[in-house]
């Protein structure tokens, strides 16, 4: 695969990636949410997080900071894996992933280096962009997640070990457009692991 096709499923996905987040952060205000197609196990949920997965947060003022930080270092490196996998003629599984990689990344980057700045806060309104009063600085900015599959909920038998009895929501969690394309990332690279890493 050339350089160009890899080049161009990043900018794709970047695209559809900052569309729809900038669309649903100027149209909905945190936590709101409705059902796609009146499907209760598909929904668009506005929310906004510190940029780790679960919502997790490195503590202290600049937990933050060395987040985005170690993330822009990171795509520099991803963005080399995918120059160099092209220029040995690596697997296209191989370079498809590297790209839907290096594009999640660079997404949820964007988010959080720009966002802060662009975007004012979008706790009980809906954000505006370009606003005279962002809500943060550079490099601060938060990181907006939509889709939302609650394909289950209810309480689990009682029998099954340390969850038993509890209620639970499968699949509880709420990504982005950059989170798919990493995932699809990654479980290419684990289900066609042989045909990934085998020369094309």
């Amino acid at each position: 695969m050339s350089l160009k096709r890899a080049c161009l499923i990043v900018v794709v996905i970047l695209l559809i990636d900052q569309i729809s987040k900038i669309y649903v952060k100027t149209h909905f205000f945190e936590g709101e949410w409705f059902r796609v197609l009146g499907l209760d196990w598909f929904r668009i949920h506005f929310i906004e997080n510190e940029g780790m997965a679960w919502g997790a947060e490195i503590p202290g003022s600049y937990g933050k900071l060395i987040l985005t930080l170690f993330r822009i270092v990171a795509v520099g490196g991803i963005g080399w894996w995918l120059w160099d996998s092209v220029k040995k003629k690596q697997s296209p599984y191989l370079i498809v992933s590297i790209a839907l990689i290096l594009a999640g990344a660079f997404g949820n980057i964007i988010d959080s280096v720009f966002y802060g700045v662009i975007f004012d806060h979008s706790s009980g309104q809906v954000a505006t962009i370009f606003a005279d009063k962002p809500y943060g600085t550079l490099f601060y900015g938060k990181v907006v997640d939509m889709f939302y599959f609650p394909i289950w909920s209810g309480n689990l038998p009682a029998w099954l070990p340390v969850w038993g009895g509890r209620y639970f929501t499968f699949f509880n969690a709420i990504f982005n457009v950059a989170d798919a394309a990493i995932s699809v990332g990654v479980g290419i690279l684990i289900v066609f692991n042989k045909k990934a890493f085998g020369k094309s």
